[in-house]
Formats: structure tokens, C-alpha cells, sequence
């Protein structure tokens, strides 16, 4: 192997080619409330309605697309600013709703605050009108209801007024809060989000998974005692599903580095357990996951003896193998990452990219055809915009502040 990807001009310019391509699919998107869900073809279902994460994450990749220098998507994340400080946030109790009120569940999900807190951090770093308010709103909500300091973590939701909190805590929304925490020490300067995410990854990672082989457990009572039965019987959850979820192995690896770097950055302690830790995340994840039903590909889930349970392959799993392996290569220069980040666009560019109708599938069947097992339609662009972005970037700072640099 003679050169890097990372390092080859006509790799970087299809990155940012393909990154062109979703962000103009994702445009049709907009609704009055928001952003919402759209169909394998890229249209809006009759009676489409405005939700929080697609909104959220819509306006982290629009802010993204603005800081980027690309022309017409300013207007879009200024758009979700004005939804995620209206007819999405409670007014009333404050916090934000799945949807707007009236329409559904109206309870308040840690989930949902940190891509809240990550749309907000993200279009204050792009000068987006509005932000810096989004952005206190969201960190008055983290700090007064949802961080935990004597816990280190997230509780997981609450009721509408707050009043009764849910008997669970999740490994999945305390890792998209290490992702916000990360960019809000940006934005804010803070270096108590780094120490608050630092203390998540202990919990969750350097003292759970790292155990276990590296296999993150995801799912717990309200005082952090593992719950490995939970959701059995409904194993191909989207977000709470049963077992091990490669992808999440993926995802927490790439962030342990951005941590490592974000502490490094600014001269904080950093344990030695991190770079460790990133690697057997990764490791795991590909051992356990990849090509091992008979084809290739990388599952959703497996069982607790590593067997593969829910065989689908998701599109985000895959985005998060790549930009975690493209960290990795970043972080130590050594050729087995470049072998997988290969392994891994090769992969995206036979069986997700979907050259016809635009974007990315989201789900294959285990015969790597398109399916709709767990997600239907193509709603998400941030997994894949941020897996063609990441690898052209340094670990930290954290995405939005390093496309300002």
C-alpha cells in the first residue's frame, strides 16, 4: 500500500463531492415546524411532521454545509434554529418535544437534548441567528434536569414537567452527550463538559466494556447495574434494541479520541486508558461483526456470545466504521486502520450509495438488498455527512469549530 486516503487529494474531493450530493437531497426536507422524515426517494410522506431529531441533526449538518462556504443553507439551519426555539420546545415546562404538541409523546428524552445541545453548539460556531439563545436554553435544560453529577451521566428522560424520571439510564444518549459535551467545551470555553464527558466514558467504557472485551453494554437500571435481558423480546429496536450493538462499539471509540485529543488540546489530564480503549472498541466491532453471517457487511446486533442476532446492515453502523477507522489511522499511522477504512467506503460505495434515487439507503437485508426491517425511507444525514467530513479533519477540535478554523 504506497499511499494514504486521508492523504489523496482525489479521495478528499469525492468526500466532499458525495458530502454535496446529500446535503442538496436533504433539502426537501423542510417542513413549517422543522425538518421531517423523507422517503426512499427523497419526498416528504403526505402528512409529514416536523421532529425534534430530524431537526436537530438537520441543523448541526446545514450549519455544517454553511461553515463548509457551500451557498443556500444558511436560510436551512437558520430555519431550524427558529423551529427548535418554537413549536418544538415546551414553552410551557421547558425542553423539548419528540414533535410538535399534540402530537405524541410529550415526555422530555436525554436523547433527543443532546442533539439539541449539538444543532444549537454547531450554529453558534456558523453565526446563525438565534443560536446563542437555543444554546443557553439547551445548556439550562442539560444542567438543570438532565446531568447528574453525582452519577457522572445522563438520566435518561423525565416527564413533561419533570416530575418522574424513567427507571432506566442508556449507554446511547450518554454517548451522543459525549458528542455535545465535546462541542460545547468549544463553543463555551468550558472545560467542565471535557471533565462531565471524561466521567461518562469511565463509567461506560473504561469500566464497563473494557471488562467485557470491549463489548458496550447498553442498557441499565437507575443505579448503573447492567440489564442484559433488556428489550429480548424486541431485539431489532431502533434505539434500545437487545444485546451488543457493533456500531455503538464504533461510535464510542471515535469519540474516546476526540476526548483524548480535546484534553490534550487544551492541557488536561488525559488517561492512558484512552487510546487502549479506542482500539479495542474498534477491534471488537470488526472481529465480532463484520462478514460474519456469509457475507459481508457489518451487523446490528449480536447476542451476548457474539453470535449475530438482528442481521441487518444499517447504514449508520457502516458510516461509523469508516470515520472511526479514518480516526484511528489519524491517531497512530498504522496500516491496518487504512486496510478497514478502505474496507469500509468500498463497501458503502457497492451496496449504500444509491446513485438513482439519491442518498443513501439506510438498511440492507442480510443478502445486502435494501430493506425496512428497523428504518424506512432516508431520513438521517448526519451519520454520513459526518463520515465524509471527519476524515479530512483534525480529532479536535470538534467538528464545527475545526471547519472555522
Amino acid at each position: 500500500m504506497t499511499h494514504r486516503w486521508l492523504d489523496s487529494l482525489a479521495h478528499q474531493a469525492w468526500l466532499a463531492s458525495e458530502a454535496r450530493r446529500l446535503l442538496a437531497f436533504a433539502r426537501a426536507a423542510r417542513l413549517p415546524d422543522g425538518f421531517g422524515s423523507l422517503d426512499d426517494q427523497g419526498r416528504l410522506p403526505r402528512g409529514a411532521l416536523a421532529e425534534t431529531l430530524n431537526t436537530a441533526r438537520m441543523t448541526h449538518c446545514f450549519a455544517l454545509a454553511h461553515l463548509l462556504g457551500l451557498p443556500g443553507y444558511r436560510s436551512l439551519a437558520e430555519h431550524g434554529v427558529a423551529a427548535l426555539r418554537g413549536p418544538l420546545r415546551d414553552a410551557r415546562h421547558g425542553g423539548w418535544f419528540a414533535r410538535p404538541e399534540g402530537h405524541g409523546d410529550a415526555g422530555k428524552a436525554a436523547y433527543l437534548h443532546a442533539f439539541v445541545a449539538l444543532a444549537a453548539s454547531s450554529a453558534q460556531v456558523a453565526g446563525i441567528d438565534s443560536a446563542q439563545g437555543l444554546l443557553q436554553d439547551a445548556i439550562g435544560i442539560i444542567e438543570g434536569y438532565f446531568w447528574s453529577e453525582e452519577q457522572g451521566a445522563l438520566h435518561e428522560s423525565f416527564s413533561r414537567d419533570w416530575q418522574h424520571t424513567e427507571a432506566y439510564r442508556g449507554a446511547n444518549s450518554n454517548m451522543h452527550a459525549v458528542e455535545a459535551f465535546l462541542a460545547l467545551a468549544d463553543v463555551t470555553g468550558d472545560p467542565r463538559w471535557l471533565t462531565r464527558a471524561l466521567r461518562i466514558v469511565e463509567r461506560l467504557i473504561l469500566n464497563q466494556a473494557a471488562p467485557k472485551g470491549f463489548r458496550v453494554v447498553e442498557h441499565f437500571d437507575p443505579v448503573w447495574q447492567a440489564l442484559p435481558d433488556y428489550n429480548q423480546d424486541n431485539p431489532a429496536d431502533g434505539f434500545r434494541p437487545y444485546g451488543t450493538t457493533p456500531g455503538h462499539a464504533f461510535e464510542w471509540a471515535r469519540l474516546v479520541l476526540h476526548l483524548e485529543a480535546a484534553l490534550q488540546r487544551i492541557g488536561l489530564s488525559t488517561p492512558a486508558g484512552l487510546l487502549p480503549a479506542a482500539r479495542g472498541l474498534f477491534d471488537s466491532a470488526c472481529r465480532h461483526a463484520w462478514h460474519v453471517d456469509g457475507a459481508p457487511g457489518l451487523v446490528y446486533t449480536l447476542d451476548w456470545d457474539d453470535r449475530p442476532l438482528v442481521r441487518e446492515r444499517l447504514h449508520w453502523v457502516h458510516a461509523e466504521a469508516s470515520a472511526t477507522a479514518a480516526a484511528l489511522l489519524r491517531r497512530t499511522g498504522e496500516a491496518g486502520y487504512e486496510r478497514w477504512y478502505r474496507c469500509f467506503w468500498e463497501f458503502i460505495g457497492e451496496h449504500f450509495i444509491d446513485p438513482v434515487h439519491g442518498s443513501w439507503h439506510h438498511e440492507l437485508d442480510m443478502h445486502n438488498q435494501p430493506s425496512a426491517r428497523i428504518w424506512s425511507g432516508k431520513p438521517d444525514l448526519y451519520h454520513a455527512l459526518q463520515a465524509l467530513l471527519l476524515p479530512g479533519l483534525p480529532l479536535a477540535p470538534s467538528l464545527a469549530s475545526a471547519l472555522a478554523m
